[in-house]
């Protein structure tokens, strides 16, 4: 949804995209001039009149700006001549300020500027960054603010939603403790003043005006609009999520359905036939067929996809020719003929990024891993109707709640929980094949590869206690070290059956948030900083093994997905994630003895450790 949006951005899928969809088309509940406290006026209509007021404000402060030294924060102009006007438009009235030293929580201060009855705001200079301390200015100089007050909102349940804004942005945030990582709502005030973005001017002032935060008498934070706005997305989320699941088992039958039927593709038939191909061979390549094209759109709506050196021009043509975006729209609008001119639009893209340097003319990298050659690819070189590959699509990229609208799928918020989730799920489903209707079919029966296979997704709860006792020990041990830069990114940590990747990504952000404070020296480090840890850490420190290749492929996409560094190929993990079978070597006696009591302490003199032991797990992590 913000992928349209100039000046606004949603880090961490705070909002689902549904909240500001359904915000701006007006869809959702709570929009009457009422339930803004503005009477007969409608909220867009009044949103039209404070920025045109605004407008003037902002030209004057900026006037006024002008007029002091560059290196000035400029706390105090930007409140009064800026800020508070702002949020008085917005229907706060003259925000009061904190007591002296701020907020108190647990015998702690947070020095928070301003307080509007449950709702934390902090307000700073032009000059103050969001993401930084900055020595000498109240409320910036110990912490980052936006790090300040996000840990005040995630130590207490008095505030849940809290704004700050050094005027240039303004940020929404909320309390974070069941999110993973930096997760808020940024609009850019300066390129929608300065861009004259109405549009996104009405969509701030719909999401952040007094009205959304309010608590009602009697009730509590969660009680406000915004939190209902959210809590009612994230329901949904949770069952689109599930109907997603249904779409890629109808998408795997669609697609092998519309290879076997495919008149040009006799000889994947007679190969069935004969058994040089198994059902089972079918059943992999569709899989890997459909990750691809769910990779492919989770890595472009990213905007991770592309080489970051591509032209504008070229960046143009693989939009508006070749995109999954472009995909995306076409089966939404429309059903598909017998030629199959779309499939070998989609062939090329998916050599590209396989080949060696890619494909300059579309801007697009050679990514390897995923999209490599292998002996599981028997559908390399078959033909495909545009028919099935839109109906293909079309199940992928929407789903249809019960009673509720179509919903595209949020690609860009796509994670590797969701992936790994999904992945897992199918391994419960056994492939069949009807040779006289070649028709390719998915039942739910015994003997399927996730029993097989002994594939069953971690729970996060899980995954995080076994990180917490497991791996936090060995990362204090070496930032202790007398160069704990090294020491952290000489740390190994190996996953012995490694799925896709769920618990190796969560390990890895553990290292690389460690990392960035010791580089920085800051408590909070920039997501910047985060981000290039990330990337030396997966590229590093981490390592698993998995039975199942296209487990392997995934955890590959998994870490290339955290560490986001656009254009740079998957192979550069290949090393690191292995195919294979980490029992080979264990005796039936050993299993049968299960695991020793020696396993869950660390040896003197040994590269291991710590073992983490969740369920059927096990996860070292070595020096």
């Amino acid at each position: 949804m913000s992928g349209g949006l100039t000046s606004v951005h949603v880090s961490g899928a705070l909002l689902p995209s549904d909240v500001l969809s359904s915000v701006l088309s007006g869809s959702a509940d709570g929009l009457s001039g009422s339930a803004f406290h503005l009477g007969a006026e409608n909220p867009r209509e009044a949103s039209a009149r404070v920025w045109t007021h605004l407008l003037g404000v902002y030209r004057r402060f900026r006037s006024d700006l002008t007029r002091l030294p560059e290196d000035d924060p400029a706390v105090g102009l930007t409140r009064e001549r800026w800020l508070t006007l702002l949020l008085s438009e917005l229907g706060y009235g003259r925000v009061p300020l904190t007591p002296a030293g701020g907020l108190s929580i647990d015998e702690k201060q947070y020095p928070v500027s301003h307080l509007w009855g449950a709702t934390p705001i902090h307000l700073l200079g032009w000059g103050v960054p969001l993401d930084k301390r900055t020595p000498g200015v109240a409320g910036a100089a110990q912490r980052a603010p936006h790090a300040m007050v996000q840990e005040l909102l995630n130590r207490t349940d008095a505030y849940l939603w809290a704004i700050v804004s050094n005027g240039r942005v303004l940020r929404l945030l909320r309390d974070s403790t069941t999110l993973t990582g930096q997760a808020y709502v940024e609009f850019d005030l300066e390129a929608m003043f300065d861009g004259d973005l109405f549009s996104e001017f009405a969509l701030l002032f719909l999401l952040c005006h007094q009205s959304r935060v309010e608590v009602p008498d009697g009730g509590q934070p969660s009680d406000c609009w915004l939190e209902r706005w959210r809590t009612t997305a994230v329901s949904q989320g949770v069952r689109a999520l599930s109907l997603l699941r249904d779409g890629v088992q109808s998408a795997l039958e669609t697609l092998g359905t519309g290879f076997l039927q495919h008149p040009a593709n006799a000889g994947l038939r007679d190969d069935l036939a004969s058994g040089a191909i198994r059902v089972d061979d079918l059943h992999r390549s569709l899989l890997r067929t459909v990750y691809r094209l769910l990779f492919w759109a989770v890595a472009e709506d990213r905007d991770a996809l592309l080489d970051p050196s591509a032209a504008a021009t070229v960046r143009e043509r693989y939009r508006d020719h070749f995109s999954s975006a472009r995909l995306r729209h076409l089966a939404v609008h429309r059903h598909g003929s017998a030629h199959h001119d779309q499939w070998d639009a989609v062939t090329l893209v998916m050599t590209a990024l396989n080949r060696t340097g890619g494909d300059p003319r579309l801007g697009l990298p050679g990514l390897g891993g995923l999209f490599g050659d292998t002996a599981a690819d028997v559908l390399a070189r078959r033909r495909l109707g545009n028919q099935p590959l839109l109906s293909v699509i079309r199940s992928l990229s929407v789903v249809q709640p019960k009673g509720q609208p179509r919903r595209l799928v949020d690609f860009r918020h796509l994670g590797a929980e969701e992936l790994g989730s999904l992945y897992e799920s199918l391994l419960e489903l056994t492939p069949r094949h009807d040779p006289t209707r070649q028709k390719f079919s998915l039942e739910s029966l015994a003997g399927n590869d996730r029993k097989t296979t002994g594939s069953y997704y971690t729970p996060s709860e899980l995954v995080e206690l076994v990180l917490d006792t497991a791996l936090d020990p060995v990362l204090d041990d070496a930032e202790k070290s007398p160069d704990p830069e090294q020491a952290l990114l000489a740390l190994t940590v190996c996953d012995p059956a490694i799925g896709s990747g769920h618990f190796m990504v969560a390990a890895a952000r553990r290292i690389a948030q460690r990392l960035a404070t010791v580089r920085t020296g800051e408590i909070d480090p920039t997501p910047a900083d985060a981000q290039n840890a990330m990337h030396d850490v997966v590229a590093q420190c981490v390592y698993g093994v998995d039975l199942n290749p296209m487990a392997a492929d995934l955890a590959k996409v998994s870490l290339w997905l955290e560490a986001m560094t656009p254009g740079k190929p998957l192979s550069f993990l290949d090393h690191h994630i292995k195919v294979g079978n980490s029992l080979l070597g264990t005796t039936p006696a050993l299993l049968h003895a299960g695991i020793p009591d020696s396993a869950y302490a660390a040896l003197t003199g040994s590269s291991y450790l710590r073992w983490g032991l969740g369920g059927t797990r096990r996860v070292a992590v070595m020096r």
